[in-house]
């Protein structure tokens, strides 16, 4: 297998901000703790989690950096560096790989619609100027390109395009890497309602915001995968289904911060136009959570 650092659950930490809406970095050095000693297997910030598109050039570059001082190599690091332009994308993968990052992960985001051939050569012309590998994001709701699995398997045969990360929400997709692909393709599972059935597709891991909430609960359907106990697998995931559908429908940052102020941590703020949940919303999710404890 090529170079591929990641493999169980990666955590993706949200972006706090403070009362005036600017980055709360101490307080996101705290989250990223606390996904850490929980026992994720791997860290990823600046994704969909964690705002990117709503960041700074130079916010981006303050998380990078406090992700990375904050990890201390205890475990892999993932950084998200997707961009509108070649040009961007470029800079900030050579800036997380300058600071120390493991890997990078790119979406590709647009305005016009880019063509598969476009795609390509937008991987491709960040490949070759760094050396860490690349995880190739595919998540249509939010980046407004779809991937199909034929263009996922040309992004691979890119030296540094190691990984593939889908979150169409289509469990087909996955069958299709793994048989076309063979076994040993990395593909990791980014749609939280799916993860029983991706890790029995042959995902190599998952990429989720939810164990800021539930990390025994995500770990622990991992290690069941591991262990081949179907069984035990299937129950951990049913405990979590509804928190993991929740999460998802009401958007990751607003719900993952509600989330973490029901458990009597410190969620930060939101940028606008991001707001909070409304307070019925919050009330659904201490039920879900309340329940989880039972």
């Amino acid at each position: 297998m090529k170079n591929v650092p990641f493999k169980g659950i990666i955590a993706y930490p949200i972006t706090p901000f403070d009362a005036n809406e600017k980055v709360d970095i101490p307080l996101f050095k705290k989250l990223v703790e606390r996904l850490v000693i929980s026992g994720n297997h791997g860290i990823a910030p600046l994704g969909s989690t964690g705002v990117l598109p709503y960041l700074s050039d130079e916010e981006k570059e303050a998380i990078t950096e406090a992700t990375i001082q904050q990890v201390k190599g205890r475990i892999p690091t993932l950084v998200g560096v997707s961009n509108l332009t070649t040009e961007k994308t470029v800079y900030h993968a050579q800036f997380a790989e300058k600071s120390g990052a493991d890997a990078v992960m790119i979406i590709p985001m647009t305005y016009w619609k880019l063509t598969d051939d476009e795609i390509v050569t937008h991987y491709d012309t960040v490949a070759r100027k760094i050396s860490i590998p690349i995880m190739a994001y595919n998540n249509p709701a939010t980046g407004g390109v779809d991937m199909s699995p034929a263009l996922l398997k040309r992004l691979l045969e890119i030296p540094n395009v190691t990984m593939i990360k889908e979150s169409t929400g289509d469990i087909q997709r996955m069958h299709y890497l793994r048989k076309e692909l063979g076994e040993d393709v990395a593909f990791y599972n980014g749609s939280n309602p799916l993860a029983l059935a991706a890790f029995a597709a042959g995902a190599r891991g998952w990429c989720t915001a939810a164990p800021n909430l539930i990390p025994e609960l995500n770990i622990g359907l991992y290690q069941a995968i591991e262990n081949n106990q179907l069984r035990e697998a299937q129950d951990i995931f049913y405990q979590q289904v509804e928190l993991l559908k929740f999460i998802v429908a009401k958007g990751l940052p607003r719900a993952v911060k509600a989330g973490l102020n029901i458990l009597g941590e410190e969620g930060g703020n939101l940028r606008s136009p991001l707001k909070p949940l409304q307070e019925k919303e919050i009330e659904e999710l201490k039920i879900i959570i309340k329940n989880l404890k039972k």
